[in-house]
């Protein structure tokens, strides 16, 4: 019996309404954290305020930068060993990531005044856009899937972490060196909290480009986190909530041009910055046990590839070939390929990320 999924069955919307439902859900749930908090929601001390405006911009801009794309020819080579609907996506632009990066740091770095902590988090997140424009910028010009290579990308990667860490170090007053828990449970590492806070950033940022591959799907999951980690980290750092807040509204802007079907891929421009910013924010609150939470479904698309590879590689017979355990990481693409349909997965994902910041935010409150 077959039991592969019709690309309709059981979901009947569009991505459009996919992403009104998103957006919604999550200017509800600000309105709704600011009230609790006693924070007057149409101030700019609120989760609100940043995350409407920056949605505003970004779906505003976005209209004006999409064609420009276009006009530039800049449009995404596809893979042809990936799910065959995806062909149908070949020459869509990519490098979105250059509009609705840039708004949500400059919003934020307005909106908190040049706060350092925001001028951090915001300079990383820019940085880590800069080498997926790069990367971008170089599958472009070559016209293939391969753009600079994996060790200059991680080198690049780890350097701009050394960088903020090594801020991070000498500029808080009181140095971070150990991982805090709930209950008031931590776990000290000295020294060596260091190595492991620069593998935080470049495994988030990694993990949130591998979860870049359906449209609509890490813009929305990012979306949901980035707002979780704002209302966890209001109490202590409002500026750091208010960069949370305009991350996630910027991603909903793109939204709008990113919703099945795609006018635009944010590209590796755009993923790795998204994950560059959840992993640093994480980093200057001592949230990273929350975070870890919050990036469930970016944790478990890059354990899918760690998975596949290991045991194509176990597996490997006298030919050179080995099996797979999926049959396409990560995650996302293996679901399509046994019958869903792109909207039923970024759906399904969108309410597992909900549930998981929902976790996340209870957890980091204890």
């Amino acid at each position: 019996m077959d039991a592969k999924l019709s690309p309709n069955q059981g979901l009947n919307i569009t991505g459009i309404g996919l992403v009104s439902l998103l957006g919604v859900g999550l200017g509800v749930t600000a309105l709704i954290l600011d009230v609790m908090a006693g924070r007057l929601p149409w101030l700019a001390t609120s989760l609100t305020m940043p995350l409407l405006l920056c949605a505003l911009i970004s779906a505003a801009v976005g209209y004006w930068v999409v064609p420009w794309l276009c006009a530039l020819k800049a449009g995404q080579v596809i893979r042809e060993d990936g799910p065959q609907a995806h062909l149908k996506k070949a020459g869509t632009p990519t490098m979105g990531g250059i509009f609705f990066i840039p708004v949500a740091a400059i919003v934020a770095c307005v909106w908190s005044g040049f706060d350092r902590q925001v001028l951090a988090v915001s300079a990383l997140t820019l940085s880590y856009g800069f080498i997926g424009w790069l990367d971008d910028w170089q599958i472009l010009r070559r016209k293939s899937n391969k753009g600079i290579s994996p060790k200059t990308k991680l080198a690049l990667q780890v350097g701009f972490a050394a960088l903020f860490c090594l801020w991070l170090m000498y500029s808080q007053t009181n140095s971070i060196t150990s991982i805090a828990f709930p209950l008031g449970f931590s776990l000290p590492l000295g020294l060596l909290f260091w190595p492991f806070a620069g593998f935080v950033l470049v495994a988030e940022s990694n993990a949130t480009n591998l979860t870049d591959g359906i449209d609509g799907l890490a813009g929305g999951t990012v979306a949901i986190a980035m707002l979780a980690l704002g209302a966890l980290t209001a109490p202590t750092s409002p500026e750091l909530m208010i960069f949370c807040a305009s991350i996630s509204g910027s991603c909903l802007g793109f939204l709008a041009h990113n919703r099945n079907p795609a006018r635009v891929f944010m590209g590796d421009t755009g993923s790795l910055a998204l994950g560059g910013a959840l992993a640093a924010v994480a980093l200057l609150t001592n949230s990273l046990a929350a975070l870890f939470i919050l990036s469930g479904i970016f944790f478990v698309e890059t354990l899918s590839v760690m998975a596949q590879v290991g045991y194509y590689k176990a597996t490997k017979g006298p030919d050179g070939k080995g099996k797979r355990l999926f049959k396409m990481a990560p995650l996302h693409h293996h679901l399509e390929l046994s019958g869903w349909s792109e909207l039923q997965v970024v759906a399904v994902f969108y309410i597992i990320g909900a549930i998981l910041a929902v976790c996340g935010f209870a957890i980091g409150k204890f």
